[in-house]
């Protein structure tokens, strides 16, 4: 049989005095904590009386130069160059991506509808003026094209191992001025009679075509130049070729012209005139006639 433990009988003034420690031990805790809490107010206290004695003291540095900052903000707002509108980043993707000038009329079917071509294009042309890359207009075709005065940067001197006769640059002079013009008429005006070959140079250059047929007895082929001639001489337009007086003053012309001599204003309106008949598939051996689908009816 197990022995019972014995019971301790714990006297009441022990009890007592265990109950007085326990007191005192939870009211210092109380005091730790309120002493604790005390602390953080007054450091808090504290910092923010060093707060306000440092935003007084520098009130006056503060305003200028929040001031000073307000000023570069509206600066640099100023100077800030204005939205450009994206239908020109169009336009001038389509004419940086193009293999050949492209008229208005291409380019205002791949623009909004809303976009004055015309007016997109001056607009983009002025924008690039100062720039080593201009817009210019050859023959109402749009192009970008290597600024005039840096030239001399891509100019590549070479021998040329061939160069126009004089007979052919009469030829081209006359065709020019005088297009659509068969070569009985070129020989009439220059007063001689030409050889073959003058002709197939300036057609292997790509300065001259042939457009129709002459109306008369013969039919006779008549020619014109191309956009590679405007291309290659810096014209916009064959209007702008030298007028008399033009020529009289750069010495390419004697003063003294016969009476009633004059220069004939150039035209090349791609359309046929009414004693032009269009060119027929195959009626060339050389094959200088136009597609059938590109004929003119």
């Amino acid at each position: 049989m197990a022995a019972l433990a014995e019971r301790r009988i714990i006297p009441h003034e022990e009890l007592k005095a265990r109950a007085e420690e326990k007191s005192e031990a939870r009211a210092q805790e109380r005091n730790q904590e309120r002493n604790q809490e005390r602390s953080q107010e007054r450091a808090q206290e504290l910092v923010q009386e060093l707060a306000q004695e440092i935003a007084q003291e520098r009130t006056p540095e503060h305003a200028a130069e929040q001031a000073q900052a307000e000023d570069e903000a509206v600066e640099s707002a100023e100077q800030q160059p204005a939205v450009r509108p994206e239908y020109l980043r169009l336009l001038e993707a389509l004419l940086f991506a193009a293999s050949a000038p492209l008229d208005e009329k291409t380019l205002g079917s791949r623009l909004p509808e809303d976009v004055d071509v015309r007016q997109a294009l001056r607009a983009l042309q002025m924008e690039y003026a100062p720039r080593g890359v201009n817009l210019v207009k050859i023959n109402n075709k749009w192009t970008f094209r290597t600024a005039a005065d840096l030239s001399w940067l891509l100019t590549k001197e070479a021998i040329v191992p061939k160069k126009l006769s004089r007979a052919a640059v009469e030829t081209l002079a006359v065709i020019a001025y005088h297009q659509p013009v068969t070569r009985a008429e070129v020989e009439e005006i220059r007063g001689v009679v030409m050889s073959k070959g003058t002709f197939d140079v300036l057609m292997e250059t790509g300065w001259i075509k042939p457009r129709g047929r002459r109306k008369v007895p013969g039919r006779p082929i008549t020619y014109g130049t191309t956009e590679d001639f405007l291309s290659h001489f810096g014209l916009e337009v064959l209007g702008d070729l030298p007028g008399l007086e033009e020529l009289k003053g750069s010495g390419l012309l004697d003063h003294r012209l016969p009476p009633g001599f004059a220069v004939p204003m150039p035209s090349d309106d791609p359309q046929l005139r009414d004693d032009e008949d269009p060119l027929e598939p195959g009626d060339l051996d050389l094959g200088l006639a136009p597609p059938p689908e590109r004929v003119e009816e």
